[in-house]
């Protein structure tokens, strides 16, 4: 069968591959240019599923990343050159399969349908994991900024209760229907996008030289300082998949998702890598490993005092919120496409009153606020976000990895319908995206710390991955068969 190039005639309720066991078969495709008009109001156009790529790329992770890098020093910058390149391949990769597949569950639904059931669950619940850890560590690292003007001392049991804070009011807009989701994550995205360009622009004007140096901090080779910058900062990336993932709720998605996919990368690695640059040589090494709002930081020494300073943490708050918001409509996306296909429970796929998948939401919020509190039972702010952030460069790098798999399979099949330089292009951009991907996984420790905490994003995976098995055993005779590979187009 043919994935549907368009939509669903429900106004949220996303497309049902017939499976033989009841579940009923997909309507009639629309005409290639007509607007569904029940769908108009209840989801996203091109600008509302860019805005959620930039929402979800840009969170608070390239907010603090300069505090995270700077045990490594301004080598880090290779570090994040060389994965804006990675971010890029992938980008190129999932626009590519989107095009083919515009499926709900973006990578999960490429590994299904390419290597069946079984690969297919374990990469829906890694990305998952990914999804609502990296809330833990978004929310993490946006109650630093906070804390800028409320509970400076930095008590546990107060940062603890506003990291809650972060985490439950996106789960209570997205609760509330996507039109109010979709509108908020449009002005969010404006107020961090914009802030990322003053930084990328002005901040430039103000950068000393003598900051650069020593290059190396890390007191390890070269190598190895870049590859541990590199494993940190795919986590500011984190995201570039979601218009994928909520395919079911993009208009066009044949059309916007990889439009999306792409403007919204390139756009948020133009303004990244020339914002880390300007805070590397604004703020001295010293300084940004001492601090925990290097942005503030940057702005308090360019324009002295606190004011600007603390014009940018609100800023940096805002979007916080934003992309928290973003990921925590991923986190119910994900498992309710996984559900649709018996691979996840089914009370993934059930729908409150205002359309919003409740039950993902919630629980997959409350997972994010047991695994901050665990993670702040023995370890500072800094530490928990280096960890949690690293947790979640693994379990993302699995579904990005067997995504380029999938690519390359059907690549493969596809040789003799295609140009070769479009294959070679392809073959070469997939290879990048499984090497990247391996790259990330092997690099995400965290080093310098003691056994525990270097080995803790490995442990958390694999505490997560086991959590796992009972769920894959009792769905395992639930689960639909694949579809089968879209034609190439």
């Amino acid at each position: 069968m043919r994935f549907p190039s368009h939509r669903h005639t429900s106004t949220i309720a996303p497309f049902k591959t017939p499976d033989g066991i009841g579940r009923p078969a997909p309507p009639p495709p629309a005409a290639p240019d007509a607007e569904p008009a029940a769908a108009s109001g209840h989801s996203l156009g091109l600008l509302g599923a860019s805005a959620l790529v930039v929402g979800s790329i840009v969170g608070v992770g390239i907010f603090n990343l300069p505090s995270s890098l700077a045990p490594y020093g301004p080598i880090t910058l290779i570090s994040m050159g060389l994965t804006t390149v990675g971010a890029l391949a992938l980008a190129w990769l999932f626009s590519s399969l989107a095009r083919r597949m515009p499926a709900p569950g973006g990578p999960y639904a490429y590994a299904r349908v390419a290597f069946g059931n079984g690969l297919g669950f374990a990469n829906a619940w890694s990305y998952w994991i990914t999804a609502w850890a990296g809330n833990a560590a978004i929310a993490v690292g946006w109650v630093l900024y906070v804390e800028v003007f409320i509970n400076k001392g930095q008590a546990k049991i107060w940062t603890i209760l506003l990291v809650l804070a972060g985490l439950w009011i996106p789960a209570l807009i997205n609760l509330s229907g996507l039109r109010n989701t979709g509108w908020f994550q449009v002005a969010t995205t404006i107020t961090k996008f914009a802030a990322l360009v003053f930084m990328s622009v002005v901040g430039l004007f103000y950068i000393k030289s003598a900051n650069f140096s020593p290059f190396n901090v890390s007191g390890h080779s070269a190598i190895s300082a870049v590859g541990s910058g590199m494993a940190i900062a795919l986590f500011s990336y984190l995201g570039l998949e979601v218009a994928s993932v909520a395919a079911a709720k993009v208009r066009h998605p044949d059309r916007n998702v990889p439009l999306a996919t792409m403007l919204g990368t390139a756009a948020s690695a133009v303004v990244y890598c020339l914002s880390l640059v300007a805070v590397f040589g604004i703020v001295s090494n010293h300084d940004l490993q001492n601090s925990t709002a290097p942005f503030s930081t940057a702005v308090n020494t360019m324009f002295g005092g606190t004011f600007w300073g603390n014009v940018m943490a609100v800023v940096v708050i805002i979007s916080g919120i934003g992309a928290l918001n973003g990921w925590t409509m991923i986190t119910a996306e994900m498992p309710r496409a996984a559900a649709q296909d018996g691979v996840f429970p089914q009370r993934f796929e059930r729908l409150n009153r205002r359309g919003a998948p409740a039950w993902g939401i919630v629980f997959s919020t409350g997972l994010a606020s047991i695994a901050m509190v665990i993670n702040y039972l023995g370890s500072n702010g800094v530490t928990v976000f280096t960890t949690l952030v690293l947790m979640t460069g693994i379990t993302a790098a699995i579904p990005y990895g067997f995504s380029a798999a999938a690519q390359i399979k059907w690549r493969i099949a596809d040789q003799k319908k295609i140009e070769t330089p479009r294959f070679i292009r392809d073959m070469i951009v997939a290879v990048l995206a499984v090497v990247f991907s391996a790259f990330f996984i092997y690099y995400s420790r965290d080093t310098g710390h003691s056994f525990w905490v270097y080995w803790a994003p490995f442990l958390l995976t694999a505490g997560a991955f086991l959590i796992g098995i009972p769920v894959y055993r009792s769905q395992r005779h639930r689960m639909s068969p694949p579809a089968e590979v879209p034609p190439y187009r």
